[in-house]
């Protein structure tokens, strides 16, 4: 069982990658097949040279079988074998024999044959495009192929098992059936026929609802029908049935349910009475006229909604709203619409129609629709006197009554309510008024007409002021007011008018005439109503006119006269001088004032104004003025040598060169300098002197300066020599420059310094227990009357030497100056 197995495995392998391979023990020659049944198969291959006759074996494979020989003539090139059995794999080999018997070449190739011829249980029709067929399976058939014709022509399906299904036929034709079974090695032969004969086509339905409450149905004529079966039932199954048979080709049915859906099913039938396809349509009857419409006009606008009560089946609905001259229309799938565009001043009438996909229903009864009226025209707006708007209009269609709305540009807002076309309002200045006219009936507010506006004349501005800003200049100033776009400001006096143009609450006239009386206006302008003229004016002078001044004295060190030529009766002058050192002023209702304490060494400008209860007038063209330099305060005098001194002093405000003198019945020393410094010489010793210094200003202003005299310092003593007196005592001798000089006398010393001040006349000093071993600096001065010493005498340099304990020699080194 086991090697059978395995046999049968190698078997179908061979099969199914081998099957009709050609096996050929000489390349020249093939075998090829051209088909294949369940019992046969039908072979070719080409003339091979020198064969006479051709042999051809089957064998089957793998089932208990008969083999079967054939053998052709050499003419011959094609053979059937036959007697074959179904379903089965056969090994079948051709050789191409000589006129000897010998066999000249071979091929050899695997072929299976067509599974058995399968049997029609019966065919029959269903639908009048189709007929149906059963069988029963044969073995080894992977698929069937079935074919039904009519005369020539034949319509062929593959189906895999039973039953089967041939479709595209024509309707009430009578087909022969057959079918064959098909595996990989081909196809059986056809099977017995059988005829069936496709039913009655369908009648194709036309349906409509030409009522509310009835649907029509018609159809063309179906070919072979006797007559015909109409059904019609709710599709949601409620009520009854209703059915008719006719051999007409149209009918209808009444006493339905309005906006319903139905089913309508029909069939046509033979002179057998056997059906044939049905047809099934769905329709829906049309819907009746909606009830309880309501119309409501929206107030205020020129649309009205119209509402009703649902209607059965229905899936729109139109509302139509008519005048003689315009048809309005609106469209919904809800129970309320809104007409728009309605014209103002109209009546409508108004109806409803419902719709499904049926049709329409009759139109509801009309109600009519009277519209809001019209906005009124010919609006005029006329200010009857000051104050007072008087606004009038022209009368409206189906207007029962009017109001006047009036709105000025603050906000605040009145009305009028009247039956007549005119209104009386109170106005005031400087506002601009929104005046608008509405109608008024059942219906409503008409529309919003033309919105005109009125705007009054501007305000004038009363609470001007005029400020002087100089003697020619007035600046006027003043609140906005209502409605004034631009302001004119105007100055008039006998010679003329100034005018100042400005869009701001205020204006500067210029090119006045000073300590002149002008009448001034301010008027208001608006681009729409022009200019206030009955605004009020005022008086306003100008300050004075600047002073000129005509002279400027000095009467003493720091005090001057300005004179100035008089302009203005009422105006106080005063009078500045004004420098670094700050201002000075004087006050005068006359020609001249006087300034007091003027500083020295300064430089002023001297300038006058006008002041009266107008203003003040523009400063004078300013005087230059100079005070003569400062004496410096402090002044130094130093003797440098003894015939040379140094003389300094303070910085003088407003000097720029000095001149110093110092002078004695002996002589005179003098210097002129830029400095606050001068080295004067030629100085006598011993001499008093008169000290005196002049400070000259950049334009030669003097002041002259006297300071405390000066006394010159007595002469430096010659000679001066030191001596050793006794053991450790040193004297120091000179030559006296005057009989009755004092000295003193300096020991410089590195280990002591020693001083000592002989009597008056001497000139000589002692100095005891003085160290001996030192180099010591002796210098002899005039002593001065303030007890001072003078730096200007030289020194001696003088060694000191030891002789044991005591003072050795003394020896003279050099002499510093």
């Amino acid at each position: 069982m086991g090697g059978g197995k395995r046999t049968s495995l190698l078997v179908v392998a061979l099969i199914c990658s081998n099957l009709e391979t050609i096996f050929s023990a000489n390349t020249g020659f093939s075998m090829s097949i051209y088909d294949v049944t369940s019992r046969s198969i039908y072979l070719s291959w080409p003339k091979f040279s020198g064969a006479s006759s051709y042999k051809v074996t089957a064998n089957p494979v793998n089932t208990v079988g008969q083999s079967l020989l054939a053998h052709f003539s050499d003419v011959t090139l094609k053979g059937t074998l036959t007697s074959l059995i179904p379903n089965t794999i056969y090994v079948i080999q051709a050789e191409a024999i000589d006129k000897n018997g010998i066999i000249l070449a071979e091929t050899q190739i695997m072929q299976s044959t067509a599974p058995d011829i399968p049997v029609i249980d019966q065919a029959y029709s269903k639908l009048s495009n189709s007929i149906t067929v059963e069988w029963r399976a044969v073995l080894g058939a992977t698929s069937y192929l079935l074919t039904a014709q009519d005369g020539d022509s034949f319509i062929e399906t593959t189906v895999t098992n039973s039953p089967g299904t041939v479709t595209g036929l024509k309707a009430a034709t009578l087909y022969r059936i057959t079918i064959r079974s098909i595996n990989s090695g081909g196809r059986s032969q056809p099977s017995p026929s059988r005829k069936a004969k496709t039913v009655l086509a369908a009648p194709i339905l036309s349906v409509s609802s030409p009522s509310c409450n009835s649907i029509a149905v018609s159809w063309k004529a179906v070919y072979m029908a006797a007559g015909f079966s109409v059904s019609l039932m709710r599709s949601d199954g409620l009520g009854r049935m209703l059915k008719e048979n006719t051999t007409n080709t149209s009918l209808i049915f009444t006493d339905l349910d309005p906006g319903t859906l139905y089913t309508i099913k029909a069939y046509a039938w033979n002179v057998n009475g056997m059906p044939g396809d049905d047809f099934t349509y769905n329709q829906r009857t049309s819907p009746k006229a909606p009830a309880d419409v309501q119309v409501a006009f929206n107030s205020g606008t020129l649309r009205a909604i119209v509402s009703w009560m649902p209607t059965e089946g229905a899936l729109t609905y139109s509302v139509i709203a008519s005048n003689r001259l315009l048809k309005l229309k609106c469209n919904t799938s809800s129970t309320s619409c809104m007409v728009p565009s309605l014209q103002c001043g109209s009546e409508y009438s108004v109806f409803v129609i419902a719709h499904n996909d049926a049709g329409s229903s009759k139109p509801t009864v009309a109600v009519n629709l009277r519209t809001i009226p019209c906005a009124p025209g010919s609006i005029s707006i006329e200010e009857d006197e000051t104050g007072i708007l008087l606004v009038s209009w022209s009368s409206v269609n189906f207007g029962r009554y009017y109001v006047v709305f009036v709105k000025s540009d603050d906000g605040l807002e009145v009305h009028c309510n009247t039956s007549h076309t005119q209104c009386h309002f109170q106005s005031d200045c400087g506002f601009t008024y929104f005046i608008s006219v509405f109608a008024y009936n059942k219906a409503g507010q008409s529309p919003l007409g033309d919105v005109f506006n009125y705007t009054t004349a501007p305000c004038c501005p009363s609470d001007f002021s005029a400020v002087v800003v100089s003697s020619d200049t007035l600046q006027v100033t003043w609140s906005p007011v209502r409605g004034a776009e631009m302001y004119e400001t105007r100055a008039a006096d006998w010679t003329g008018v100034v005018l100042c143009n400005d869009t701001a609450p205020a204006c500067t006239l210029s090119a006045l005439r000073c300590s002149t009386q002008y009448n001034i206006t301010v008027y208001s302008f608006s681009e729409v109503r022009g200019s206030n003229k009955s605004c009020a004016s005022k008086y306003v002078a100008t300050a004075p006119c600047s002073p000129e001044i005509k002279n400027i004295s000095k009467d003493a060190l720091s005090v001057i006269s300005v004179y100035w030529q008089s302009n203005n009766d009422e105006a106080t002058y005063i009078v500045t001088a004004r420098g670094e050192a700050g201002l000075w002023h004087c006050t005068s209702s006359g020609n001249s004032c006087t300034i007091i304490n003027l500083p020295c060494g300064s430089v002023f400008s001297v300038s006058a104004i006008a002041r009266s209860p107008a203003g003040q007038s523009l400063p004078s063209y300013s005087v230059p003025l100079e005070t003569a330099p400062c004496c410096p305060n402090d002044l130094t005098l130093t003797q440098v040598t003894q015939s040379v001194t140094n003389i300094s002093w303070s910085v003088g405000m407003g000097a720029q060169t000095y001149v110093t003198t110092l002078e004695s019945p002996k002589g005179q020393a003098k210097c002129h300098t830029l400095q606050n410094y001068c080295l004067l010489g030629c100085i006598t010793r011993g001499t008093n002197y008169t000290v005196s210094l002049k400070a000259v200003s950049e334009t030669g202003l003097t002041s002259s300066c006297t300071y405390q005299g000066y006394s010159s310092s007595a002469c430096c003593p010659s000679g001066v020599k030191l001596y050793r007196l006794g053991n450790n005592g040193i004297r120091v001798h000179w030559r006296a420059s005057e009989e009755m000089t004092t000295y003193n006398t300096d020991l410089y010393g590195s280990k002591s310094n020693f001083t000592c001040a002989p009597h008056s006349g001497l000139s000589h000093c002692d100095i005891t227990e003085i160290p001996c071993g030192d180099v010591y600096s002796v210098v002899v001065t005039p002593a001065t009357a303030k007890g001072l010493k003078l730096t200007l005498c030289p020194k001696n340099i003088y060694s000191v030497t030891c002789s044991g304990s005591s003072v050795g020699m003394v020896i003279y080194r050099k002499r510093n100056a």
